[in-house]
């Protein structure tokens, strides 16, 4: 009778545990900002304002974000999957694109930015690190950079700075 009432005691918190999934964590939340529909710009290397569109959603269970981006003005599109690791204590994110890209990624949230990198060999045999950072992040707008260094990270070049901003309904 004893261990019954034990066990009895024990099981609301023994079903929470088994129900809690790493996507209810908190650190599984610090992309949210990045959910829904946005307008982008962005300057050319002619210093010409374009603009682009993406569209952010939640998948599987609201554990995966989903990313489609176009840019209307060169017929490139391209998707990502982002998910928490709670195994790493990272985020990971996969790029694919229409160009035949594919690019992961892996990173966290911290100062207010979300950072996420990789490093690849290029075909000369030398290590490129590459990464993106979302910043200036509110409600309605943020700033998102790609940016590349050849020097294992002492200085990093912006290759491609998008500003986006919430789509209005």
């Amino acid at each position: 009778m004893k261990y019954l009432i034990i066990f009895l005691l024990a099981l609301p918190s023994i079903l929470v545990a088994q129900n809690a999934t790493p996507c209810e964590s908190e650190k599984a939340h610090q992309f949210d900002f990045w959910m829904g529909e946005w307008n982008l710009t962005w300057k050319d290397q002619a210093g010409k304002t374009l603009k682009g569109k993406n569209t952010i959603t939640k998948k599987l269970g609201s554990c995966v974000l989903e990313e489609s981006f176009t840019d209307p003005n060169s017929s490139f599109d391209g998707m990502s999957i982002s998910v928490y690791s709670p195994l790493l204590d990272k985020w990971q994110q996969t790029w694919v694109d229409n160009q035949g890209a594919y690019l992961d990624f892996v990173g966290e949230f911290a100062d207010g930015k979300m950072i996420l990198s990789r490093n690849f060999k290029n075909k000369a045999g030398k290590i490129i690190h590459q990464r993106m950072i979302w910043y200036n992040i509110s409600k309605e707008s943020f700033d998102w950079n790609w940016e590349n260094s050849s020097d294992q990270g002492a200085t990093w070049n912006l290759a491609w700075q998008i500003h986006y901003e919430r789509a209005k309904p």
